[in-house]
This record gives C-alpha cells, sequence and structure tokens, in this order.
C-alpha cells in the first residue's frame, strides 16, 4: 500500500501519526521517507512550506526588531493579540482562521500604538510599556478565553491551540497568505530599504534628509505585527517572540551588513521551520511549534559559539593567542634590555639569566627561535638583528650603530 493512500484509509490529519496507523508498524521516519512524504503527502508538504515561509518573513521583520532594541515587541504583540482572537469569535461564533488572526490583527496593532503612546506621552520608558501592554491584554484574553470555554455549546473547542499553536491546523491557503505576505514585505523593503536604514541607525538625520519618519515607523511595526499574527496559528502566542528573535540573533552573530543580516535571519527562520517540522513528523508526541523554536535556539547557540567574528569560541582562541603574543613580546623586551647593554648584539647569554623574568617559558623561547629572533646553541641564546629590530621597532627605540 502506498504511504498516501494509508494516510487516506486512516484520516491522518498530521503527519505525526502515520506511526499511529493500524496498518502500519510504528518506526521513526528517516530522512529519505521524510522527503518521500513531502512530495506525496499533503498535510506534510503543506506544514513544511508555511513554517519554512513563516521563518523567512518573521526571521527577515525580526532583523529589525533585534537592531532597533525592540527584543521584548515581538513578545508585546504576540500577547496583545489573544483577546483579538477571542473578541472576533463571540461576535461571529465562528473558528475560522482568517477572521480570528484578523480579530489578532486589530488587537496586536492597537496594543502596539498604545505602547507608542505610553512611550511619547509619558515618563515611562519601552522597557516598562512593553511589559505593562503584555501583561494587561494577556491578562484580559485569558479572562475572555475561560469565559469561552465555560459556555455551554461546544463550538469553542480549540481556541487553545493559539497558545501553543497547532501547525497541523495549516491550510493551503493559509500557506498561500504567508506566501503573499512575504512577497509583500519583500516588496516593501526593497522600495523603502534606504529610508529603513537610514531609520535604523540615526533617526535624527533621517529628519533633516526630510523623510516622514513617522510612517517609516509605522510601516515597519505594521509588518511585524502582521507576520507575528501569521504564526500565532503554528507557533502560538507564548512561543512566537522566539520566531521573531532567534533567527535574527543568530544571523547577527555573522556579519555587520545589513543586507546579509536580513538574508541570513531569512535562511535560518527557514530552515528551522523546515527542520523542525521534520523532526516533529518523524517523532511520536512532538509539538511542531515548540521543536521549530528549539531549532531556532539550536542556530542561535552555534552562532554563539562558531560566529568568526563574534563567537565565544573564536574570541577564546583569539585571546589566548594574544596573550601568547604578549608574553612573546615582554620576553622579547627583556631579551633586547639585555644585549643592548653589549658592543655586539650577537653576545650569546644563558638561559639561566631568563629565569630572572616572570613572564619566561621553554615554549616563548621555542616561539622567538622560529620566528629567527632569537639564536639558541646549547644552554646559550643571542638576539639576532631581525629580533633586535623587532624589539626595538615595538618599544619605540632605534637601534644602535655597532661598528
Amino acid at each position: 500500500m502506498k504511504p498516501q493512500e494509508t494516510h487516506n484509509l486512516c484520516g491522518f490529519t498530521t503527519a505525526t501519526n502515520i506511526k499511529n496507523c493500524k496498518h502500519l508498524k510504528p518506526k521513526t521516519i528517516d530522512i529519505t521517507e521524510y522527503i518521500t512524504l513531502v512530495f506525496t503527502d499533503y498535510t506534510l508538504r503543506t506544514i513544511t512550506l508555511g513554517t519554512a515561509i513563516l521563518g523567512a518573513v518573521t526571521g527577515m521583520l525580526g532583523s529589525f526588531a533585534v537592531l532597533r532594541k525592540q527584543s521584548l515587541l515581538g513578545d508585546a504583540i504576540s500577547h496583545a493579540a489573544l483577546p483579538g482572537i477571542a473578541i472576533a469569535f463571540m461576535l461571529t461564533d465562528t473558528k475560522d482562521s482568517n477572521v480570528l488572526l484578523l480579530g489578532a490583527l486589530i488587537s496586536g496593532l492597537l496594543g502596539t500604538f498604545w505602547i507608542r503612546g505610553i512611550i511619547k506621552k509619558t515618563h515611562l520608558k519601552s522597557d516598562t510599556a512593553l511589559g505593562l501592554i503584555l501583561s494587561l491584554f494577556f491578562g484580559f484574553g485569558m479572562l475572555l478565553l475561560t469565559f469561552i470555554q465555560k459556555q455551554p455549546n461546544a463550538n469553542q473547542a480549540g481556541l487553545d491551540k493559539y497558545l501553543f499553536g497547532q501547525a497541523a491546523t495549516l491550510l493551503e491557503a493559509d500557506v498561500w497568505l504567508m506566501a503573499s505576505v512575504t512577497g509583500i514585505c519583500l516588496l516593501v523593503l526593497i522600495v523603502f530599504w534606504k529610508e529603513f536604514k537610514i531609520l535604523l541607525f540615526d533617526a535624527d538625520y533621517t529628519k533633516t534628509l526630510g523623510f516622514n519618519t513617522k510612517f517609516i515607523d509605522i510601516l515597519i511595526t505594521s509588518f511585524i505585527v502582521l507576520a507575528i499574527v501569521l504564526g500565532l496559528q503554528t507557533v502560538g502566542v507564548v512561543l512566537m517572540s522566539a520566531m521573531l528573535l532567534a533567527p535574527a540573533a543568530a544571523a547577527r552573530q555573522w556579519t555587520n551588513s545589513l543586507a546579509t543580516m536580513v538574508g541570513l535571519s531569512a535562511v535560518f527562520g527557514a530552515s528551522s521551520g523546515v527542520v523542525g517540522t521534520a523532526v516533529s513528523a518523524s517523532q511520536n508526541n512532538l509539538s511542531t511549534g515548540p521543536v521549530i523554536v528549539l531549532v531556532a535556539s539550536v542556530f542561535v547557540l552555534v552562532s554563539f559559539v562558531f560566529s568568526p567574528s563574534r563567537g565565544l569560541l573564536f574570541k577564546q582562541i583569539r585571546f589566548i593567542k594574544n596573550r601568547r603574543d604578549l608574553q612573546l613580546h615582554k620576553t622579547l623586551a627583556f631579551m633586547y634590555n639585555i644585549a643592548e647593554t653589549h658592543h655586539n648584539i650577537a653576545h650569546p647569554h644563558t638561559i639561566k639569566i631568563l629565569n630572572n623574568f616572570q613572564g619566561f617559558t621553554k615554549r616563548t623561547l621555542q616561539e622567538l627561535v622560529k620566528k629567527n629572533y632569537v639564536k639558541l646553541e646549547g644552554s646559550m641564546w643571542s638576539l639576532t638583528e631581525e629580533g633586535f629590530k623587532t624589539a626595538s621597532n615595538l618599544y619605540n627605540q632605534q637601534p644602535e650603530n655597532n661598528e
């Protein structure tokens, strides 16, 4: 029996349930089977495309949130969207995802503008305003969800999926919607790239150039809200901020270029979606949203450790190298001070004399020999002309003329 026929026979709604089919022996799906299922299974293909597109668009827009030091904005907006979902359901009595996400978008935008208003019209700082709106809207949303759940009808079942996400509910129409928003986002980024870039690094200079900074700021913020709302169905309110920030945080470690960072963020976000979906589909009882966030966190961890310019590993390597170079230069300077007391700089000296220098090690002496700064004969050492000249240049001293 073909895999697709088996899925239809068993009435699966998620690819993860393949192992629970009574017609198939439960087993772990390997990478070859997964790739095959992506092209043959409607649900898995839809989820994979949806999470990849979501990761790409949130990664791109998350770059601006990270660089503008608005990391909490994603968390505040995602939580602010919850009461919009509840109110949309109460008004329409339907669980249509488009209607609920529209309510989430309105609520998210309202929360965003409240945050802006609090920052501008009060003495509160942005982190206080973000925390205040996050708590207020999320608390109100939970209150509404509790009220809805206690209603006698059963139509409200499933609304709690927006808290932690349920990627299996993605439909082809949702993927097309995500793709459309991503396309519009790319177009806006291309058209307003110069304005976004200038505003990001110098808002005052942007004003002097005559740009409408308020419009540009509202535009980029609105797209961030829209991307977050699109991800609520997949990742959920609680984890959505990680999808916005993790790819951007990882990309920031690898580059100083804004364009490169935006591109890398999109790649990391899309890869997190694809890999997270694959892991979730290949194992029992793994929710797709949390797995995607964990995969994105792995990208962040790897970037923090292994990126060449900012990675902890290479920082430690450079620190050790710089310490060795400093030790080398100090030892060379000590030898220079000894050698310049003699008429002949190549006058040999016993190694024992170096024991009086605290920074001296046998390894340092070997390094100086390799660099042709020092000659070593038995237990005696002497400076070469190259070593003497290097030492004198290090401390802005001119070598003496030797006859």
